[in-house]
């Protein structure tokens, strides 16, 4: 059995070289970018209403969380702090 350990291996017709950029057919222009981000917005899963409620109380619920163990947090500290600095 042959080693080819060190040979350089055959890229296929198709490869290209790194950094080389496939050349598209594209429209230039702000007309150009409109309709390409149009036919992408068309590709969006946008989320059901029920998704949207689901996802605002989750965020708001936490929001509430760290805010309170944020309050506390600083309620603490800030006593702890006068009862040392402040003598």
């Amino acid at each position: 059995m042959a080693s080819d350990a060190g040979l350089p291996r055959r890229q296929p017709a198709s490869a290209r070289p790194a950094g080389e950029v496939e050349a598209r057919d594209r429209r230039g222009g702000l007309i150009g970018f409109a309709q390409e981000s149009w036919a992408e917005l068309q590709k969006v899963e946008w989320p059901s209403q029920n998704q949207v409620v689901q996802g605002t109380v989750v965020v708001l619920v936490a929001c509430i969380i760290v805010g309170v163990y944020l309050y506390a947090n600083d309620q603490l500290w800030k006593e702890v702090v006068q009862k040392v600095l402040i003598k």
